[in-house]
């Protein structure tokens, strides 16, 4: 399998079923003392003053750029090889997305971004992809210089670090995913905030439940069925947050085995000619995905599938090739490196259950063939 649920379940199946057993039997189903410990607990482990917990990475993103004040005809600059979710927020928020091309890392080109800043761009989204981060020193230069709002898009890379510092604590909010695949996964959907603005976190709390106030006793709508700014239903559950919190004390036990199966990918494809993950100085890659890149990828691919191996390409179409987005006049735009990229790519399966023995299988695979292909 790329990836599955079942060996964790197997391993914590007791504890997550007393954890979600005890939740249940407490009688509240949102906005309980599950939510509010992990909501606090997430904040606390990676150095910031305050989260919002919510329904997924989409609506974080959503929710951020709404609370710094996004509008209709607004621009927001981010990576032309980011997930869909990253365009759709911006977008719903009334925005208008400006893409930059990527590096061979497959992170934002920051010398590119200064090009695309114009006198209605209100912020840049860095997108942390396959585990890595963005060069946010770089980052922060240019969104201070500009006076630009930022928004990391951590979905794939908690507990990544630049510096020493990490994700999520640079810019003005950090939006993360418990999408089950992820670093630290649900068995459902999930996203949080992270922000060191108290006026944006009191915001983003009113956004995500209808714009009523919850937090601020003082104010004389206070949990009343009152709409003080235009909200969403944007929920995490009791019982996810159960599971987050269970599995947070284990996040970074699973990042240890994540690096470990990486090195041992490095290891044993090291002397092939696929281009292995790059990895930058300054950076502690927490490898939400192994990505390689070859140009007979997709051949790749099939002989992997055919030994039942199962890969997948993240992302095959840069957001610019991408119908939905025509109408942004992407289609004259020059992003070289992510089509090509694009064309090139494949992950190879790593989550925390794996073994040694299957990554050996799969390299082994992918050595014959190379071999047989004149590598």
């Amino acid at each position: 399998n790329f990836w599955t649920y079942k060996k964790e379940y197997k391993k914590y199946k007791k504890i997550i079923l007393n954890s979600i057993n005890k939740t249940l039997n407490r009688g509240n189903v949102f906005f309980g003392n599950e939510l509010n410990k992990f909501e606090h607990s997430f904040a606390k482990k990676y150095k910031s003053k305050y989260s919002v917990g919510v329904r997924s990475c989409t609506d974080a993103l959503y929710i951020s750029l709404k609370s710094i004040g996004i509008k209709q005809g607004d621009e927001v600059i981010t990576a032309a090889n980011t997930a869909i979710p990253t365009i759709s927020a911006i977008v719903l928020a009334g925005a208008k997305p400006k893409l930059v091309d990527v590096c061979d890392d497959y992170l934002i080109d920051t010398a590119k971004i200064k090009r695309f800043i114009t006198s209605k761009t209100k912020a840049i989204i860095p997108v942390h992809l396959y585990g890595q981060s963005c060069d946010m020193e770089a980052i922060n230069k240019i969104a201070k210089k500009y006076k630009l709002k930022i928004i990391e898009d951590c979905a794939q890379a908690q507990g990544a670090k630049f510096k020493n510092k990490f994700v999520g604590t640079f810019g003005d909010l950090g939006c993360f995913s418990f999408y089950p695949t992820k670093i630290l996964g649900a068995y459902g959907d999930g996203g949080l905030i992270l922000t060191n603005n108290y006026k944006i976190y009191l915001k983003a709390k009113r956004i995500r439940f209808y714009g009523i106030e919850t937090k601020e006793k003082n104010n004389k709508f206070f949990n009343k069925y009152y709409s003080n700014e235009d909200g969403i239903n944007s929920r995490m559950d009791e019982i996810q947050a159960s599971i987050l919190n269970f599995k947070l004390k284990k996040v970074d036990l699973f990042i240890k085995k994540r690096i470990k199966l990486a090195n041992q990918y490095k290891k044993y494809l090291s002397k092939t000619n696929l281009i292995l993950p790059k990895i930058n100085r300054n950076c502690q890659h927490v490898y939400h995905l192994f990505t390689v890149r070859h140009k007979k990828a997709k051949k790749i691919i099939i002989e992997l599938k055919n030994k039942k191996i199962q890969t997948k390409v993240i992302y095959p179409f840069p957001i610019h090739k991408m119908r939905s987005y025509r109408k942004y006049n992407f289609k004259n735009m020059r992003l070289k490196n992510s089509e090509k990229i694009s064309k090139e790519i494949l992950s190879l399966p790593l989550y925390p259950e794996m073994t040694t023995a299957n990554v050996k299988r799969i390299c082994k695979v992918l050595k014959n063939f190379l071999k047989k292909n004149n590598n």
